[in-house]
């Protein structure tokens, strides 16, 4: 262990500097919940439109367009930082502690508080540096001195006003998290626009879908072509549309699929049940690390090409070099992690393809890996927290070894098949041009699942008040 037990420690005189949301006195209703969790969505949405002061024209196109629709916001908006320094400090965070190269017991409420204390300041801190690296970059242009810190400061306090709302959501005051809440609008909407959007592109076809197929078909176009062709091939068509709905069907299926391994209890004779094991066993958690990564491998790559000192190295040309004038990635390392999106641009790039999805089937295997061991979810850890709360799987002694070993025959293999397969579901997403992107539909799925749970838990114990006090709530 590189750094021990008391890491979290040097963040506690800094939280007294933070601000927090105070948590609810007692149990809020789930009306209250609903109207709180959407006053917060109202204001993501309102945020997300309101734009930077000092920012006369923007610099090119969105370098972070491909995974936009992931972390959040909007280009030119207070929140382009969007989610990402949120998730990125919690993440790295997580990582350290699970790896136990810092010393975290989740069961102690001090180190849950220092815990929170330190992925705000990370975050914060990691705001700001992407803040000045947007400003130094030239993202905005060349700005004055005092207009690009201007900028800085609005980035900076978007990204606290989102953690904010993100605390209020889960200290009780609303349903589930911010984060996921702020993801699943941003698809929701992408799925939105793409489909129905009105307004008029190249072509004078409108931009959603469904619109521009009936102007096509009553301009005369043939309506087989016009399903799957449009004028770009960065414009949505119906064939996406099908295949959106495809997709969100397929991978609702996927959630269900799970082995039940039958477990009983030790100290009361009579009551089992059983130990499920999903198929996607670690969630989505390989994509969103996916994510993060190719984030801040297109943050990178934006510094190095605006930096003159390092433009003309190999370092530029291997991260990559991105379009003055579109945003997009032409070459490099970012060209590769940046999918070609439709049908039509796979088969103009058909190796840029193969290398993409070489490249992010391998990342969400090796995440997938990864993550079962650092957050306690290996068939060792499992089958010890099994034991410690008395629960046996029967005809096996009441021991970890051999519950570690009956869990050892599914754990690993559906880890390894999980991450194989959020990885080729995002890719072919992609490839096929579903709106929202493939891990945009995978980690919606995800989303409106467990806010499912959370609704049916919640009306639970509005029906049965002891419920609450059973778990633990006020």
């Amino acid at each position: 262990m590189i750094l021990a037990g008391r890491f979290f420690l040097t963040f506690k005189p800094i939280a007294k500097f933070l601000p927090e949301v105070v948590p609810p006195k007692r149990r809020v209703d789930l009306g209250r919940k609903l109207i709180w969790t959407g006053l917060v969505l109202i204001i993501y949405l309102i945020m997300s439109q309101v734009p930077l002061y000092g920012v006369a024209t923007l610099e090119g196109g969105d370098p972070f367009a491909p995974i936009r629709v992931i972390v959040g916001g909007s280009r030119g908006s207070i929140l382009e930082l969007g989610i990402g320094p949120i998730v990125t400090g919690g993440l790295i965070l997580q990582l350290l502690a699970g790896s136990g190269i810092i010393s975290y017991d989740p069961s102690n409420p001090e180190d849950r508080a220092l815990f929170t204390t330190a992925s705000k300041f990370l975050s914060l801190l990691i705001a700001l540096f992407s803040a000045i690296a947007y400003v130094v970059g030239g993202q905005y242009g060349h700005l004055p001195l005092f207009s690009g810190l201007i900028v800085i400061l609005q980035l900076f306090i978007a990204t606290l006003i989102l953690m904010l709302m993100d605390e209020l959501l889960q200290k009780g005051w609303g349903l589930g998290s911010g984060v996921s809440l702020f993801i699943l609008a941003g698809v929701a909407k992408a799925i939105w626009w793409s489909a129905l959007n009105p307004f008029p592109v190249e072509g004078g076809q409108a931009h959603g879908a469904i619109i521009a197929y009936f102007q096509a078909i009553l301009a005369g176009e043939d309506p087989i072509t016009s399903f799957y062709i449009r004028p770009s091939p960065y414009q949505p068509t119906m064939l996406g549309l099908v295949v959106t709905i495809t997709m969100i069907i397929f991978v609702i299926y996927l959630q269900g699929i799970q082995v039940n391994i039958p477990i009983v209890s030790s100290q009361f004779r009579g009551y089992g049940g059983i130990y499920p094991v999903k198929l996607l066993y670690v969630s989505n958690i390989p994509v969103i690390l996916a994510s993060t990564l190719f984030t801040d491998l297109y943050l990178v790559g934006n510094i190095v090409q605006s930096n003159p000192a390092l433009s003309g190295t190999l370092l530029a040309d291997f991260i990559g070099k991105f379009n003055s004038t579109t945003g997009t990635p032409i070459s490099g390392l970012v060209y590769y992690i940046t999918p070609p999106r439709g049908v039509t641009n796979v088969l103009l790039d058909p190796l840029r393809a193969l290398i993409y999805m070489a490249i992010l089937i391998s990342i969400c295997i090796i995440f997938s890996a990864t993550w079962l061991t650092i957050s306690g979810m290996d068939p060792d850890s499992v089958a010890r927290q099994l034991v410690d709360s008395g629960v046996m799987i029967p005809g096996f002694r009441r021991a970890v070894s051999p519950v570690s070993t009956v869990l050892s025959r599914y754990i690993p293999a559906v880890t390894i098949l999980g991450g194989l397969l959020v990885g080729l579901i995002s890719v072919l997403g992609d490839f096929l041009g579903v709106y929202g992107s493939g891990t945009g539909i995978l980690l919606s799925v995800g989303i409106v699942y467990q806010y499912y749970e959370l609704l049916q838990r919640e009306q639970a114990m509005e029906l049965y008040p002891e419920l609450s006090r059973l778990l633990g709530e006020k």
